[in-house]
Protein backbone atom coordinates (compact mmCIF):
# COMPACT_ATOMS: atom_id res chain seq x y z
CA UNK A 1 0.00 0.00 0.00
CA UNK A 2 1.21 3.46 -0.86
CA UNK A 3 0.35 6.68 1.46
CA UNK A 4 1.15 10.32 1.12
CA UNK A 5 2.85 10.94 4.60
CA UNK A 6 2.75 14.61 4.70
CA UNK A 7 5.58 14.75 7.33
CA UNK A 8 8.08 13.49 4.69
CA UNK A 9 5.72 15.08 1.97
CA UNK A 10 5.98 12.17 -0.14
CA UNK A 11 4.28 9.34 -1.31
CA UNK A 12 6.05 6.07 0.34
CA UNK A 13 4.96 2.52 0.74
CA UNK A 14 3.33 1.57 4.11
CA UNK A 15 5.01 -0.35 6.49
CA UNK A 16 3.43 -0.41 10.11
CA UNK A 17 5.46 -1.12 13.18
CA UNK A 18 3.78 -4.82 13.87
CA UNK A 19 3.61 -6.61 10.67
CA UNK A 20 -0.30 -6.49 9.60
CA UNK A 21 -1.62 -4.63 12.58
CA UNK A 22 -2.48 -1.29 12.09
CA UNK A 23 -2.69 1.53 15.76
CA UNK A 24 -4.48 4.54 13.97
CA UNK A 25 -5.60 7.93 15.93
CA UNK A 26 -7.86 10.59 14.61
CA UNK A 27 -8.74 13.94 15.74
CA UNK A 28 -11.99 13.91 17.24
CA UNK A 29 -14.49 16.96 17.23
CA UNK A 30 -14.58 19.88 19.69
CA UNK A 31 -18.26 18.88 20.41
CA UNK A 32 -19.27 23.15 20.96
CA UNK A 33 -21.25 23.62 18.18
CA UNK A 34 -22.59 21.01 14.96
CA UNK A 35 -19.99 19.34 13.00
CA UNK A 36 -20.16 21.23 9.45
CA UNK A 37 -20.11 19.44 6.31
CA UNK A 38 -16.18 20.61 5.94
CA UNK A 39 -15.43 19.20 9.30
CA UNK A 40 -17.51 15.87 8.05
CA UNK A 41 -15.25 15.38 4.67
CA UNK A 42 -12.10 14.82 7.11
CA UNK A 43 -13.86 12.39 9.10
CA UNK A 44 -15.34 10.72 5.89
CA UNK A 45 -12.07 10.26 4.12
CA UNK A 46 -10.60 8.69 7.74
CA UNK A 47 -13.54 6.35 7.01
CA UNK A 48 -12.42 5.38 4.18
CA UNK A 49 -8.54 5.16 5.16
CA UNK A 50 -9.77 2.69 8.13
CA UNK A 51 -11.96 0.54 5.69
CA UNK A 52 -9.52 0.08 2.98
CA UNK A 53 -6.96 -0.94 5.53
CA UNK A 54 -9.30 -3.32 6.96
CA UNK A 55 -9.96 -4.46 3.07
CA UNK A 56 -6.81 -4.59 2.38
CA UNK A 57 -6.23 -7.28 5.10
CA UNK A 58 -4.65 -5.20 8.33
CA UNK A 59 -5.95 -5.46 11.50
CA UNK A 60 -7.07 -2.13 12.39
CA UNK A 61 -7.14 -0.62 15.55
CA UNK A 62 -8.31 2.95 15.82
CA UNK A 63 -8.82 5.71 18.76
CA UNK A 64 -10.45 9.33 18.89
CA UNK A 65 -10.59 11.70 21.08
CA UNK A 66 -13.50 13.84 21.94
CA UNK A 67 -12.26 17.47 23.21
CA UNK A 68 -14.62 18.57 25.78
CA UNK A 69 -11.97 20.81 27.48
CA UNK A 70 -8.67 22.64 27.15
CA UNK A 71 -9.42 23.87 23.08
CA UNK A 72 -9.25 27.70 23.37
CA UNK A 73 -10.09 29.98 20.42
CA UNK A 74 -6.52 31.16 20.01
CA UNK A 75 -4.06 28.73 18.68
CA UNK A 76 -1.94 31.41 20.98
CA UNK A 77 -3.12 29.96 24.10
CA UNK A 78 -4.96 32.69 24.51
CA UNK A 79 -8.92 33.62 24.37
CA UNK A 80 -11.93 31.47 25.74
CA UNK A 81 -12.15 28.14 25.66
CA UNK A 82 -14.43 26.94 22.90
CA UNK A 83 -16.30 24.80 25.43
CA UNK A 84 -16.99 27.79 27.38
CA UNK A 85 -18.40 29.53 24.85
CA UNK A 86 -20.82 27.03 23.76
CA UNK A 87 -21.95 27.21 27.11
CA UNK A 88 -22.35 30.49 27.44
CA UNK A 89 -23.95 30.69 24.17
CA UNK A 90 -27.12 28.30 24.72
CA UNK A 91 -27.10 29.00 28.73
CA UNK A 92 -26.28 25.28 29.42
CA UNK A 93 -23.49 23.67 31.80
CA UNK A 94 -19.65 22.89 29.60
CA UNK A 95 -21.12 18.70 30.54
CA UNK A 96 -24.78 19.35 29.05
CA UNK A 97 -23.16 21.29 25.94
CA UNK A 98 -20.65 18.41 25.35
CA UNK A 99 -23.04 15.48 25.85
CA UNK A 100 -25.56 17.25 23.20
CA UNK A 101 -23.14 18.02 20.57
CA UNK A 102 -21.09 14.02 20.67
CA UNK A 103 -24.74 12.66 20.42
CA UNK A 104 -25.00 14.99 17.32
CA UNK A 105 -21.75 14.38 15.72
CA UNK A 106 -22.14 11.11 15.99
CA UNK A 107 -25.62 10.92 14.33
CA UNK A 108 -23.80 12.58 11.70
CA UNK A 109 -21.27 10.20 11.28
CA UNK A 110 -24.10 7.34 10.86
CA UNK A 111 -26.12 9.47 8.66
CA UNK A 112 -22.93 9.83 6.45
CA UNK A 113 -21.74 5.95 6.41
CA UNK A 114 -18.85 7.04 9.26
CA UNK A 115 -18.00 4.01 11.40
CA UNK A 116 -17.40 4.84 15.27
CA UNK A 117 -14.08 4.38 15.76
CA UNK A 118 -13.68 1.37 18.69
CA UNK A 119 -11.83 3.73 21.20
CA UNK A 120 -13.49 6.84 21.91
CA UNK A 121 -12.27 8.80 24.96
CA UNK A 122 -13.20 12.40 25.85
CA UNK A 123 -11.10 14.42 27.17
CA UNK A 124 -12.56 14.84 30.60
CA UNK A 125 -11.89 10.99 31.46
CA UNK A 126 -8.08 10.93 31.39
CA UNK A 127 -7.12 14.03 33.51
CA UNK A 128 -4.41 11.67 35.70
CA UNK A 129 -2.67 10.58 31.99
CA UNK A 130 -2.18 14.13 31.42
CA UNK A 131 -1.24 15.24 34.58
CA UNK A 132 1.20 12.32 34.09
CA UNK A 133 2.75 13.18 31.17
CA UNK A 134 3.51 16.86 31.99
CA UNK A 135 5.12 15.90 35.17
CA UNK A 136 7.60 13.74 33.12
CA UNK A 137 8.01 16.58 30.92
CA UNK A 138 8.92 19.21 33.08
CA UNK A 139 11.26 16.50 34.84
CA UNK A 140 13.02 16.04 31.55
CA UNK A 141 13.85 19.27 31.43
CA UNK A 142 11.38 20.20 27.97
CA UNK A 143 8.89 22.45 30.31
CA UNK A 144 8.87 25.00 32.88
CA UNK A 145 6.49 26.99 35.01
CA UNK A 146 5.74 30.52 34.38
CA UNK A 147 2.74 32.54 35.58
CA UNK A 148 1.20 29.52 37.12
CA UNK A 149 1.08 27.49 33.71
CA UNK A 150 3.33 25.06 32.77
CA UNK A 151 4.84 25.39 29.20
CA UNK A 152 6.82 23.01 26.63
CA UNK A 153 9.94 24.41 25.85
CA UNK A 154 10.44 24.13 22.24
CA UNK A 155 14.09 24.89 22.48
CA UNK A 156 15.41 22.16 23.88
CA UNK A 157 14.46 20.26 20.41
CA UNK A 158 16.79 19.78 17.45
CA UNK A 159 13.43 20.67 15.18
CA UNK A 160 10.28 22.05 16.24
CA UNK A 161 9.00 22.48 12.67
CA UNK A 162 8.83 19.03 11.36
CA UNK A 163 5.89 19.53 8.84
CA UNK A 164 7.92 21.28 5.36
CA UNK A 165 7.31 24.35 3.63
CA UNK A 166 7.14 25.86 6.89
CA UNK A 167 9.03 28.95 7.30
CA UNK A 168 9.26 29.49 10.80
CA UNK A 169 8.71 32.95 11.35
CA UNK A 170 5.34 32.65 9.91
CA UNK A 171 4.46 30.25 12.07
CA UNK A 172 5.82 31.21 15.18
CA UNK A 173 3.09 34.35 14.89
CA UNK A 174 0.68 31.79 14.21
CA UNK A 175 -1.84 30.45 11.62
CA UNK A 176 -5.38 31.61 12.45
CA UNK A 177 -7.31 34.84 13.93
CA UNK A 178 -6.41 36.87 17.22
CA UNK A 179 -3.00 35.24 18.32
CA UNK A 180 -1.84 37.39 21.01
CA UNK A 181 2.07 37.16 22.62
CA UNK A 182 1.93 35.50 26.02
CA UNK A 183 4.49 37.17 27.98
CA UNK A 184 5.06 33.93 30.02
CA UNK A 185 6.38 31.98 27.32
CA UNK A 186 10.35 32.11 27.07
CA UNK A 187 9.98 31.46 23.30
CA UNK A 188 7.31 32.32 21.21
CA UNK A 189 6.73 28.77 19.19
CA UNK A 190 6.63 27.37 23.28
CA UNK A 191 2.86 26.08 24.32
CA UNK A 192 0.68 25.56 27.35
CA UNK A 193 0.77 21.92 28.57
CA UNK A 194 -1.64 22.93 31.92
CA UNK A 195 -3.56 25.94 32.52
CA UNK A 196 -4.08 27.05 36.36
CA UNK A 197 -7.01 29.21 37.87
CA UNK A 198 -3.97 32.09 38.13
CA UNK A 199 -5.01 32.77 33.96
CA UNK A 200 -8.93 31.48 33.42
CA UNK A 201 -10.74 32.36 37.07
CA UNK A 202 -14.05 31.49 34.86
CA UNK A 203 -13.05 28.16 33.71
CA UNK A 204 -16.10 25.99 34.85
CA UNK A 205 -14.06 22.40 34.45
CA UNK A 206 -10.92 22.29 36.51
CA UNK A 207 -9.27 19.32 38.19
CA UNK A 208 -6.29 19.04 40.92
CA UNK A 209 -2.80 19.01 39.81
CA UNK A 210 0.69 19.38 41.44
CA UNK A 211 0.70 22.74 40.03
CA UNK A 212 -2.35 23.91 41.22
CA UNK A 213 -6.07 24.15 40.00
CA UNK A 214 -6.35 24.35 36.42
CA UNK A 215 -6.75 22.35 33.04
CA UNK A 216 -5.31 20.86 30.41
CA UNK A 217 -4.04 22.63 27.18
CA UNK A 218 -5.81 21.49 24.11
CA UNK A 219 -2.71 19.24 22.40
CA UNK A 220 -1.63 17.21 25.64
CA UNK A 221 -4.87 15.92 24.90
CA UNK A 222 -4.14 13.82 22.07
CA UNK A 223 -0.81 12.82 22.96
CA UNK A 224 -1.84 11.22 26.17
CA UNK A 225 -4.94 9.28 24.89
CA UNK A 226 -3.42 8.23 22.10
CA UNK A 227 -0.45 6.55 23.89
CA UNK A 228 -2.50 5.37 26.65
CA UNK A 229 -4.52 3.27 24.35
CA UNK A 230 -2.42 2.37 21.44
CA UNK A 231 0.90 2.29 23.07
CA UNK A 232 4.05 3.88 22.49
CA UNK A 233 4.44 3.40 18.87
CA UNK A 234 1.87 4.98 16.24
CA UNK A 235 1.09 4.00 12.58
CA UNK A 236 -0.89 6.63 11.17
CA UNK A 237 -1.92 10.04 13.32
CA UNK A 238 -5.24 11.30 10.50
CA UNK A 239 -6.65 15.36 10.70
CA UNK A 240 -7.57 17.96 8.76
CA UNK A 241 -4.92 19.83 7.27
CA UNK A 242 -5.21 23.05 9.38
CA UNK A 243 -4.36 20.55 12.19
CA UNK A 244 -0.40 20.43 10.91
CA UNK A 245 -0.05 23.23 12.49
CA UNK A 246 0.45 23.99 15.60
CA UNK A 247 -1.85 21.30 16.82
CA UNK A 248 -0.12 18.02 15.20
CA UNK A 249 3.34 19.62 15.39
CA UNK A 250 3.04 20.34 19.22
CA UNK A 251 1.87 16.48 19.26
CA UNK A 252 5.01 15.59 18.06
CA UNK A 253 7.01 17.70 19.85
CA UNK A 254 5.45 16.46 23.38
CA UNK A 255 5.39 12.96 22.39
CA UNK A 256 8.41 12.37 21.39
CA UNK A 257 10.03 14.18 24.14
CA UNK A 258 7.86 12.41 26.87
CA UNK A 259 8.80 8.64 24.92
CA UNK A 260 12.28 9.39 24.09
CA UNK A 261 12.14 7.71 20.66
CA UNK A 262 10.01 8.61 16.97
CA UNK A 263 6.51 8.55 17.65
CA UNK A 264 4.29 7.78 14.56
CA UNK A 265 5.32 6.98 11.01
CA UNK A 266 2.62 8.10 8.78
CA UNK A 267 0.45 11.53 8.95
CA UNK A 268 -2.85 11.54 6.66
CA UNK A 269 -3.78 15.37 6.04
CA UNK A 270 -7.56 15.84 4.67
CA UNK A 271 -7.71 19.27 2.81
CA UNK A 272 -10.18 21.51 3.30
CA UNK A 273 -13.66 21.57 1.56
CA UNK A 274 -13.97 25.77 0.11
CA UNK A 275 -17.42 27.44 -0.58
CA UNK A 276 -17.68 30.66 -2.04
CA UNK A 277 -16.45 32.24 1.05
CA UNK A 278 -12.77 30.32 1.07
CA UNK A 279 -12.76 27.46 3.38
CA UNK A 280 -15.69 26.42 5.45
CA UNK A 281 -15.74 27.36 9.17
CA UNK A 282 -17.81 28.11 12.39
CA UNK A 283 -15.78 30.94 13.02
CA UNK A 284 -17.35 32.33 9.49
CA UNK A 285 -21.28 31.68 10.83
CA UNK A 286 -23.73 29.91 8.43
CA UNK A 287 -22.19 26.99 7.65
CA UNK A 288 -23.66 23.65 6.35
CA UNK A 289 -24.51 20.92 8.54
CA UNK A 290 -25.73 17.32 7.55
CA UNK A 291 -29.31 18.32 8.93
CA UNK A 292 -29.25 21.68 6.56
CA UNK A 293 -28.79 19.46 3.72
CA UNK A 294 -31.52 16.67 4.76
CA UNK A 295 -34.13 19.78 5.38
CA UNK A 296 -33.24 21.03 1.52
CA UNK A 297 -34.00 17.45 0.40
CA UNK A 298 -30.60 15.95 -0.04
CA UNK A 299 -29.41 12.21 0.92
CA UNK A 300 -26.51 12.15 3.29
CA UNK A 301 -24.95 9.70 1.30
CA UNK A 302 -25.22 11.98 -1.99
CA UNK A 303 -22.58 14.16 0.07
CA UNK A 304 -20.72 11.11 1.16
CA UNK A 305 -20.59 10.12 -2.87
CA UNK A 306 -20.11 13.73 -3.98
CA UNK A 307 -16.64 13.78 -1.59
CA UNK A 308 -15.49 10.37 -2.40
CA UNK A 309 -15.69 11.85 -6.43
CA UNK A 310 -12.27 13.84 -5.21
CA UNK A 311 -8.71 12.48 -3.63
CA UNK A 312 -8.36 13.88 0.13
CA UNK A 313 -5.20 15.79 -0.72
CA UNK A 314 -6.86 18.14 -3.25
CA UNK A 315 -8.99 20.60 -2.07
CA UNK A 316 -12.54 20.24 -2.39
CA UNK A 317 -14.83 23.51 -4.14
CA UNK A 318 -18.38 23.21 -2.37
CA UNK A 319 -21.56 24.07 -4.27
CA UNK A 320 -25.67 23.32 -4.32
CA UNK A 321 -24.76 22.74 -8.47
CA UNK A 322 -21.74 20.41 -7.63
CA UNK A 323 -23.40 19.12 -5.14
CA UNK A 324 -26.91 18.41 -7.42
CA UNK A 325 -24.30 16.97 -10.30
CA UNK A 326 -23.20 13.90 -7.39
CA UNK A 327 -26.63 13.20 -6.07
CA UNK A 328 -28.04 13.15 -10.01
CA UNK A 329 -25.04 10.72 -10.33
CA UNK A 330 -25.51 8.91 -7.24
CA UNK A 331 -29.24 8.37 -8.43
CA UNK A 332 -28.09 7.06 -11.68
CA UNK A 333 -26.13 4.82 -10.41
CA UNK A 334 -28.18 3.49 -8.06
CA UNK A 335 -31.07 2.79 -10.94
CA UNK A 336 -28.55 0.97 -13.06
CA UNK A 337 -27.86 -1.19 -9.87
CA UNK A 338 -31.89 -1.63 -9.20
CA UNK A 339 -32.07 -2.89 -12.96
CA UNK A 340 -29.74 -5.95 -12.27
CA UNK A 341 -31.27 -9.32 -11.96
CA UNK A 342 -30.55 -11.00 -8.80
CA UNK A 343 -29.83 -14.50 -10.66
CA UNK A 344 -27.76 -15.94 -8.48
CA UNK A 345 -24.95 -16.58 -11.12
CA UNK A 346 -21.60 -16.13 -10.39
CA UNK A 347 -18.04 -16.05 -12.39
CA UNK A 348 -14.76 -15.97 -9.91
CA UNK A 349 -12.57 -15.75 -12.80
CA UNK A 350 -14.21 -12.52 -14.64
CA UNK A 351 -14.49 -10.85 -11.00
CA UNK A 352 -11.04 -11.11 -10.36
CA UNK A 353 -9.53 -8.28 -12.73
CA UNK A 354 -12.39 -5.85 -11.19
CA UNK A 355 -11.27 -7.28 -7.44
CA UNK A 356 -7.93 -5.99 -8.36
CA UNK A 357 -8.68 -2.64 -10.10
CA UNK A 358 -10.53 -1.66 -6.85
CA UNK A 359 -7.62 -2.73 -4.30
CA UNK A 360 -5.02 -0.77 -6.38
CA UNK A 361 -7.14 2.00 -6.47
CA UNK A 362 -7.14 1.66 -2.84
CA UNK A 363 -3.87 0.69 -2.13
CA UNK A 364 -2.65 4.46 -4.35
CA UNK A 365 -3.00 6.42 -1.77
CA UNK A 366 -7.03 6.07 -0.65
CA UNK A 367 -7.77 6.73 -4.76
CA UNK A 368 -11.55 7.29 -4.05
CA UNK A 369 -12.42 8.64 -7.34
CA UNK A 370 -10.80 5.57 -9.35
CA UNK A 371 -12.69 3.26 -6.92
CA UNK A 372 -16.11 4.98 -7.86
CA UNK A 373 -14.74 4.37 -11.79
CA UNK A 374 -14.93 0.59 -11.11
CA UNK A 375 -17.73 0.30 -10.39
CA UNK A 376 -18.95 1.58 -13.76
CA UNK A 377 -16.77 -1.27 -14.84
CA UNK A 378 -18.26 -3.70 -13.43
CA UNK A 379 -22.09 -2.57 -14.43
CA UNK A 380 -20.20 -2.75 -18.18
CA UNK A 381 -18.68 -5.89 -17.84
CA UNK A 382 -19.47 -8.94 -19.38
CA UNK A 383 -20.31 -10.92 -15.85
CA UNK A 384 -23.81 -12.26 -14.96
CA UNK A 385 -25.81 -9.79 -12.31
CA UNK A 386 -25.01 -12.17 -9.59
CA UNK A 387 -21.81 -11.84 -10.20
CA UNK A 388 -22.37 -8.11 -10.80
CA UNK A 389 -24.15 -7.15 -7.40
CA UNK A 390 -21.69 -9.99 -5.36
CA UNK A 391 -18.57 -6.93 -6.87
CA UNK A 392 -20.77 -4.12 -5.99
CA UNK A 393 -22.09 -5.31 -2.32
CA UNK A 394 -18.66 -6.14 -1.62
CA UNK A 395 -16.96 -2.88 -2.98
CA UNK A 396 -19.75 -0.71 -1.06
CA UNK A 397 -18.59 -2.55 2.36
CA UNK A 398 -15.76 0.02 1.94
CA UNK A 399 -17.14 2.95 -0.09
CA UNK A 400 -20.19 2.74 2.33
CA UNK A 401 -22.69 4.29 -0.24
CA UNK A 402 -24.91 1.89 1.01
CA UNK A 403 -25.89 1.18 -3.10
CA UNK A 404 -27.85 -2.18 -2.33
CA UNK A 405 -30.41 -1.13 0.18
CA UNK A 406 -31.21 2.06 -1.65
CA UNK A 407 -30.93 0.02 -4.85
CA UNK A 408 -33.62 -2.28 -3.24
CA UNK A 409 -35.60 0.41 -2.21
CA UNK A 410 -35.53 1.97 -5.90
CA UNK A 411 -36.37 -1.76 -7.47
CA UNK A 412 -39.80 -1.60 -4.96
CA UNK A 413 -40.74 1.79 -5.91
CA UNK A 414 -40.39 1.11 -9.75
CA UNK A 415 -42.77 -2.41 -9.56
CA UNK A 416 -45.76 -0.99 -11.41
CA UNK A 417 -49.04 -1.15 -9.35
CA UNK A 418 -51.46 -3.63 -9.79
CA UNK A 419 -48.84 -6.65 -9.73
CA UNK A 420 -48.39 -8.67 -6.72
CA UNK A 421 -44.92 -9.98 -5.49
CA UNK A 422 -45.05 -12.99 -6.84
CA UNK A 423 -45.79 -12.52 -10.44
CA UNK A 424 -43.24 -9.57 -10.84
CA UNK A 425 -40.53 -11.66 -9.46
CA UNK A 426 -41.77 -14.23 -12.27
CA UNK A 427 -41.70 -11.30 -14.94
CA UNK A 428 -38.12 -10.49 -13.97
CA UNK A 429 -36.75 -13.91 -14.15
CA UNK A 430 -38.34 -14.32 -17.86
CA UNK A 431 -36.86 -10.81 -18.50
CA UNK A 432 -33.36 -11.77 -16.96
CA UNK A 433 -33.71 -15.28 -19.58
CA UNK A 434 -35.08 -13.13 -22.30
CA UNK A 435 -31.35 -10.53 -21.67
CA UNK A 436 -29.16 -13.89 -21.58
CA UNK A 437 -30.91 -15.27 -24.97
CA UNK A 438 -30.09 -11.64 -26.88
CA UNK A 439 -26.07 -12.16 -25.36
CA UNK A 440 -26.33 -15.49 -26.79
CA UNK A 441 -27.36 -13.79 -29.81
CA UNK A 442 -30.27 -16.83 -29.53
CA UNK A 443 -32.96 -13.72 -31.33
CA UNK A 444 -35.92 -16.62 -31.55
CA UNK A 445 -35.87 -17.60 -27.50
CA UNK A 446 -35.68 -13.49 -27.20
CA UNK A 447 -38.69 -12.57 -29.48
CA UNK A 448 -40.84 -15.53 -27.83
CA UNK A 449 -40.30 -14.77 -24.53
CA UNK A 450 -41.13 -11.13 -25.45
CA UNK A 451 -44.47 -12.05 -27.16
CA UNK A 452 -45.32 -14.36 -24.24
CA UNK A 453 -44.68 -11.70 -21.60
CA UNK A 454 -46.66 -9.02 -24.29
CA UNK A 455 -49.90 -11.92 -24.42
CA UNK A 456 -49.90 -11.14 -20.46
CA UNK A 457 -50.19 -7.25 -21.21
CA UNK A 458 -46.46 -6.48 -19.93
CA UNK A 459 -44.52 -4.30 -22.12
CA UNK A 460 -40.55 -4.15 -22.36
CA UNK A 461 -38.44 -1.42 -23.00
CA UNK A 462 -35.03 -1.21 -23.48
CA UNK A 463 -32.69 1.44 -21.48
CA UNK A 464 -29.24 1.90 -20.82
CA UNK A 465 -30.23 1.62 -17.47
CA UNK A 466 -31.53 -2.04 -17.95
CA UNK A 467 -34.85 -3.18 -18.82
CA UNK A 468 -38.00 -1.14 -17.91
CA UNK A 469 -41.50 -3.19 -17.88
CA UNK A 470 -44.92 -1.98 -17.19
CA UNK A 471 -48.65 -3.61 -17.43
CA UNK A 472 -51.48 -2.65 -18.37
Amino acid sequence: MQLYNTLTQKKEEFVPHEPGKVRMYTCGPTVYHFAHIGNLRTYIMEDMLEKSLRYLGYDVTRAMNITDVGHLSSDGDTGEDKMLSGAKREHKSVMEIAKFYTDAFFSDCEKLGIQKPEIVVPATGCIDTFIELVSALLDKGFAYLAGGNVYFDTSQLKTYYVFGNMEEEGLAVGVRESVEADGNKRNKSDFVLWFTKSKFDDQELKWESPWGLGYPGWHIECSGISIKYLGEYLDIHCGGIDNAFPHHTNEIAQSESYLGHPWCRYWFHVLHLNDARGKMSKSKGGFLTVSLLEEQGYDPMAYRFFCLQSHYRKPLAFSFENLDNAAAAYKKLVQRIAALKDDGKRDEAGAAPLRGSFRGALANDINTAQALTVLYDVLKADLPDGEKRALLAEFDGVLTLRLMEAAEKEAANAQPSGVDADEAAEIEVLIARRVEARKAKNWAEADAIRDALAARGVTLTDTPEGVKWSKK
